[in-house]
């Protein structure tokens, strides 16, 4: 006697296969998808903060202070975004609402009349760049199945590095901070908008990637019984 293809104990293995990775492509890609998204929106404010910085060339303390301010301040808004995601791990939810919460801190900080040296601007910014940095390498070393990792641990060290050349190096003047700052800014602004493009090539590939192992599973769920 021949059992027939579609017998209980073959078919539930495949089903529970496909449904465990789902889930996982479901995640990666929202992950993947949201990323590029908020990523492209800073890498442009970076860019524009840049260009402003270094075409204004009667900039004040209190201009520049605004806005970078304004800077920090989105900066930090998407980073808390990200804290309540879906698509971030447990152990990381904290390390982005931190970081986010610090950003959103310093922006608010830069607002304020209270920038009486160009020091203080340079650290207040220099900061902010660094625990951004901090945040985006950390998160990227720890999910080894991130989208466009590389990009991502390439982009926290670039910030990272250029948060600590603000801190580190003394300016005399307001032009020469604005010069440095400006530069940076258009270069990590550039750097970003490229790891945005990379996570949304990452996205669509996910996408694609669940979309056909539902349909795989949609196929093998009720074979065709074979007599």
């Amino acid at each position: 006697m021949t059992l027939p293809s579609d017998f209980p104990g073959d078919s539930p293995p495949q089903e529970t296969k496909s449904q465990s990775a789902s889930p996982g492509g479901e995640a990666l890609g929202a992950m993947a998808n949201f990323g590029w998204q908020s990523l492209f929106t800073i890498g442009l404010a970076s860019i524009a903060l840049g260009v402003v910085v270094l075409a204004w060339p009667g900039e004040t303390l209190r201009v520049v202070g605004v806005l970078f301010g304004a800077f920090l301040l989105i900066s930090g808004v998407f980073q808390v975004a990200a804290a309540f995601g879906a698509h971030v791990p447990g152990h990381l939810r904290a390390l982005h609402f931190i970081t986010g919460a610090l950003c959103v801190l310093l922006g608010l900080v830069c607002f304020r009349g209270t920038l009486e040296s160009i020091l203080l601007l340079a650290l207040w910014i220099g900061f902010g760049w660094l625990l951004r940095g901090i945040m985006m390498t950390a998160s990227a070393v720890s999910s080894k199945e991130a989208p466009a990792r590389g990009w991502q641990i390439f982009l926290g060290i670039v910030t990272l590095l250029a948060g600590i050349v603000l801190i580190v190096l003394p300016f005399g003047s307001i032009a020469t901070l604005t010069l440095v700052a400006g530069i940076m800014a258009i270069v990590l602004g550039l750097v970003e908008v490229v790891h945005a493009f990379q996570l949304r090539v990452e996205a669509g590939r996910l996408t694609r990637g669940t979309a056909g192992s539902q349909r795989r599973s949609l196929f093998h769920a009720h074979p065709h019984p074979q007599h």
